[in-house]
């Protein structure tokens, strides 16, 4: 039966281990939301499999400028961003990682001072969420949305699969929809944040709508085998709540499976948080879908190989271990006591708590 540490083929990756670095929102993007060479040696010292990650899933990225929520998260949109990019990517390819690039639009999300010209941020309705997101003053409750109108759908769509395009060009290996969270399509996908009476609202096919239109346009566009996508059936992150997500979710995986997918990304449980804060049951997703599934949240070393070892996944993501971690693969191998992470400088600010953690001798 496999272990985390043994190989395994997904799309066309050859992957050296089953141990995935979840995609970590750490702020510290450049100018024009431009990655940094500081960001290249971030992910550089987690990309080589004989002591990190077999797979990294690199933090949420925004799609375009109205799809930034917080502040110094880095975009694909650009000429100059895809450069920067390219920067990472060499550098993980040259240690023998692989890397796929996480598609992020934040929808309502936002605040006015992170959105062009101060505009509200876009949401399926012009519902305002109870939580806060990270502005140059700090930790602000998010800004009221506007509802995004039919007619501009299809070029929400159209950002992810330019974006989508960028990344490959910037030489990832694929990309992870951001279908989890609370954001955008996740925003779609659940009727608490979405109360709209046109084809994108009411029904759960309706609701799934967005989220199967943007998957099918990456695909068309790069390929079912470098396309993957993220899902949080019962996360509360960022006020999201359905009054039926086992049936939703049943949905969403069964339109997903049509599409043969590089892997499905599921975070059980709340994100960050406790694993059975809501009944549910994953094992009826994953029957429903035969793409490589990956799990996430709360996963030890014993956890992971558990549920490797009884077919119940395939990969398994492990992210704030990785932060404070760079060699967290050969740390989790030789049971070595991990670091500590230091919570002052998760978001924003230069190598401190970024890439000065050390690897083991």
């Amino acid at each position: 039966m496999p272990n985390l540490f043994d190989p395994i083929h997904i799309g066309d990756l050859d992957l050296a281990n089953r141990l995935v670095m979840a995609p970590l929102t750490r702020n510290r993007a450049g100018q024009n939301q431009v990655p940094t060479d500081l960001m290249v040696t971030y992910y550089e010292q987690r990309a080589n499999p004989a002591t990190g990650a077999g797979l990294i899933v690199s933090e949420a990225t925004q799609i375009s400028p109205q799809g930034q929520g917080y502040l110094d998260t880095p975009g694909i949109y650009s000429a100059e961003q895809v450069a920067g990019w390219r920067k990472v990517t060499d550098a993980v390819h040259a240690q023998g990682g692989k890397i796929v690039v996480q598609l992020w639009h934040v929808g309502r999300i936002s605040h006015t001072s992170l959105q062009p010209g101060g505009a509200a941020p876009l949401a399926p309705s012009a519902i305002q969420a109870n939580t806060k997101t990270f502005t140059a003053k700090g930790f602000e409750p998010v800004s009221a949305p506007r509802a995004l109108t039919l007619e501009e759908l299809p070029g929400i769509v159209d950002q992810y699969r330019r974006a989508a395009r960028n990344a490959i060009t910037a030489g990832f290996d694929g990309v992870e929809v951001h279908g989890a969270n609370g954001y955008l399509l996740d925003q779609f996908l659940r009727d608490g944040s979405n109360h709209r009476t046109d084809a994108y609202g009411g029904s759960i096919q309706n609701r799934a709508r967005l989220l199967i239109e943007v998957m099918q346009a990456v695909v068309d566009e790069i390929g079912a085998k470098r396309t993957a996508i993220r899902i949080s059936p019962v996360t509360p992150s960022n006020d999201a709540h359905d009054s039926n997500p086992q049936a939703l979710f049943n949905h969403v995986a069964e339109q997903l499976d049509k599409l043969q997918l590089l892997y499905v990304h599921v975070i059980e449980g709340e994100t960050g948080g406790k694993r059975d804060i809501a009944p549910f049951d994953y094992e009826a997703l994953h029957h429903r879908v035969h793409a490589p599934w990956m799990v996430n949240n709360g996963y030890s070393l014993a956890l992971a190989d558990d549920v490797l070892n009884q077919g119940g996944a395939d990969l398994v993501a492990f992210g704030r271990p990785f932060i404070g971690n760079p060699d967290l693969g050969r740390r989790l191998r030789d049971g070595v006591t991990l670091n500590a992470l230091n919570p002052a400088t998760l978001y924003g600010g230069g190598a401190a708590g970024y890439t000065d953690y050390p690897a083991m001798s």
